[in-house]
């Protein structure tokens, strides 16, 4: 449990929120695919917590950064929050990315809100000097984050998509990430978003025989694996996305 103040809450994109929070110990234990269960108070009707993946976590400042989409009540109270606000998280949850030792060159591919969990990855994979291009995708370009961040880390190319054509490629981030399987070597692919454009960038990375793995969302309700209401159909039978994921070997997903 870690108590945290707001320390900034701005719109980053239509319906897109970035918050940043002051949570010490929390900045100096997460780990890029990790999530946290944030309480968000306001409603004595919803007992639930709001679990999101971060985007950045800064130490040395004591920050973590979570950028989410208001989809629900509760993230729209979210979205009302001003600098000072306080309430309190469960964190770190679940385990991240597995990145194969040795790995030289990785493809991640985010659509919509799942951009925030693989740009973590890319950040750190960048200052490790492992090389790293991207596919982002979105339904408009209003909704799209991320691109400019994968450009400042240094990533070699990055191809965005959106459904409209409203910006880039007018179609998926799928093609391109398919596109760029077929034409390079990469050691691994890492991918989040809607579970459909996943099973379909799985495809493709086993296609090419490259190793791929997935965060899957799903209904956190306790985030402890006590209430196994966030189950994950896989090849090696149900598990709770809050503590055998949210990550997972995409080619062990049954049911995206």
């Amino acid at each position: 449990m870690h108590d945290f103040e707001v320390i900034s809450n701005e719109k980053i994109a239509d319906g897109i929120f970035s918050l940043v929070i002051s949570a010490p110990r929390l900045a100096s234990a997460l780990k890029p695919g990790q999530f946290v269960n944030i309480r968000v108070p306001g409603d004595p009707s919803e007992l639930l917590r709001v679990p999101l993946s971060y985007v950045a976590a800064d130490p040395e400042r004591g920050t973590v950064k979570i950028w989410y989409a208001v989809v629900g009540k509760g993230t729209q109270r979210m979205s009302e929050w001003d600098r000072g606000f306080t309430s309190d998280l469960l964190g770190p949850g679940g385990h991240g990315w597995r990145v194969p030792e040795g790995a030289r060159r990785v493809l991640v591919v985010g659509g919509g809100i799942g951009v925030p969990p693989v740009l973590c990855l890319a950040r750190e994979l960048a200052e490790a000097g492992v090389a790293v291009d991207a596919c982002v995708g979105s339904a408009t370009a209003a909704k799209l984050v991320g691109v400019e961040d994968f450009e400042a880390l240094g990533a070699g190319e990055v191809c965005v998509a959106t459904d409209d054509g409203t910006a880039g490629l007018h179609g998926f981030c799928t093609e391109s990430a398919a596109e760029l399987l077929s034409s390079h070597e990469y050691d691994y692919v890492a991918t989040c978003g809607p579970g459909v454009m996943m099973s379909k960038v799985a495809a493709s990375a086993a296609e090419a025989g490259v190793y791929c793995e997935a965060s899957l969302e799903r209904m956190m309700s306790c985030g402890f694996g006590a209430c196994s209401t966030c189950n994950v159909e896989t090849t090696d039978g149900m598990q709770g996305a809050c503590m055998c994921g949210p990550v997972f070997d995409a080619t062990k997903v049954v049911v995206w």
